[in-house]
C-alpha cells in the first residue's frame, strides 16, 4: 500500500498528479475534452446541482443537466443561472447516461427512510413517476448502477445515502463517493469522527478496496483511496464550511474524471478547492460565496499548470 502527503502549502506536492492531468489539445474537437450530465436537485433545494454543472462546465465540453421538472422550469426562466450547458427532461437520462462520459448523481437531493431493505428493479418510465423524492432517488440509483454499470459515476450528498454499497461492487469503472463523515457512517456502518489520522488513513483505504470504488472522505483534510493508493489532503480555510462547497467539489470531481483517472480526479479537484478557498481569503477573507469560489478555481488551475 502506498500513502502520499499533499498539502497546499506546498505546491511541489500536487505536481505529480497535474502532470498526469488531461490537457485538451489544440487539434481537439467539440465534446473531445469531456461530456457529463449532472442530476440532482428537489422540491427543497435548488441551486446545489446548479452549482455542480457551473464548476462542471469550465472543465467538460458540455454539461447536460437533469433535476426536477419544477427545478428545470426556474433555470429556464432565470437563464443565467445555468447558461453553459443544456438542460434534458427527466425522461430523457438513460440517453445521455450512454452519451457522456461521466455522471453525477446526488446534489441537492433528499433522503428518506426506507421500511425494508428488498428492493425490485423497476422500468425507467415508473421511476420518474414516482412523486415520492426519497423513493426516487433510491429508485434511480438502482437503474443506472445496475442498467449502467459500465459508465463513469461520481456519488454525492442525497443519492450517496439511499444507495447499498454492494451497488458499488459490480461496476465496470470505480464509482468516486464523496462523503461527509456522518454520510460515510450511514453507508459503511463506520464512525471516523473519533478517528485519529492514520486510523481513518486505513479505515478509508480498506472501505474503498472491499467496495470497488474510490472514496474522498470530505473533513478538515480530505482523505482519497481507491484501496491501493490513500492521499490526504491538507489544506483549506473556514470558508469551505459554508453550503454549496461540496456541490462545487462533486462538480469538479465528475468533469475531470470525464477524462482522467479517478484517483487523480478526486485528488486534483480537492487541492483545488482547498486552494481556491486560500487565494480568496486574501481577497475577502472568509466572506466568499459559493459563486466566488467556483469562478476561481480555474484561474487556480491555470497558474498551477502554466505558471
Amino acid at each position: 500500500m502506498k500513502h502520499i502527503h499533499i498539502t497546499t502549502q506546498e505546491i511541489r506536492t500536487i505536481h505529480p498528479y497535474l502532470k498526469k492531468l488531461y490537457i485538451p489539445s489544440k487539434s481537439s474537437h467539440k465534446g473531445q475534452n469531456g461530456k457529463v450530465l449532472v442530476i440532482g436537485g428537489s422540491s427543497l433545494f435548488h441551486s446545489s446541482p446548479i452549482w455542480a454543472a457551473e464548476i462542471a462546465s469550465h472543465f467538460a465540453d458540455m454539461v447536460h443537466f437533469s433535476s426536477t421538472e419544477e427545478n428545470n422550469e426556474i433555470i429556464l426562466s432565470l437563464k443565467k443561472s445555468f447558461r453553459d450547458g443544456m438542460i434534458i427532461h427527466q425522461k430523457d437520462i438513460p440517453d445521455y447516461v450512454i452519451e457522456d462520459d461521466a455522471i453525477l448523481v446526488g446534489p441537492g437531493m433528499v433522503r428518506a427512510e426506507i421500511q425494508s431493505s428488498k428492493f425490485k428493479a423497476q422500468n425507467f418510465q415508473s421511476i420518474i413517476q414516482n412523486k415520492n423524492e426519497g423513493e426516487y432517488v433510491r429508485s434511480l440509483m438502482y437503474y443506472l448502477l445496475h442498467q449502467h454499470s459500465q459508465k463513469r459515476y461520481v456519488i454525492d450528498a442525497g443519492a450517496l445515502q439511499m444507495i447499498d454499497r454492494e451497488w458499488l461492487h459490480d461496476l465496470s469503472e470505480p464509482a468516486i463517493i464523496t462523503p461527509h463523515k456522518y454520510e460515510f457512517e450511514r453507508l459503511f456502518g463506520i464512525s471516523v469522527e473519533e478517528m485519529p489520522t492514520e486510523e481513518k488513513e486505513e479505515c478509508v483505504r480498506k472501505i474503498a478496496k472491499e467496495n470497488n470504488c474510490v472514496i474522498l472522505l470530505k473533513s478538515i483534510d480530505d482523505f482519497v483511496s481507491d484501496g491501493t493508493t490513500s492521499v490526504t489532503i491538507v489544506g483549506g480555510t473556514q470558508g469551505l464550511t459554508k453550503g454549496g462547497t461540496g456541490d462545487v467539489l462533486s462538480g469538479l470531481v465528475v468533469s475531470l474524471y470525464a477524462k482522467n483517472d479517478p484517483i487523480t480526479s478526486a485528488v486534483v479537484a480537492s487541492f483545488l478547492e482547498k486552494r481556491a478557498a486560500e487565494v480568496l481569503i486574501e481577497k475577502k477573507g472568509h466572506w466568499f460565496n459559493t459563486t466566488e469560489l467556483l469562478e476561481i478555481i480555474p484561474e487556480v488551475l491555470t497558474d498551477l499548470v502554466y505558471n
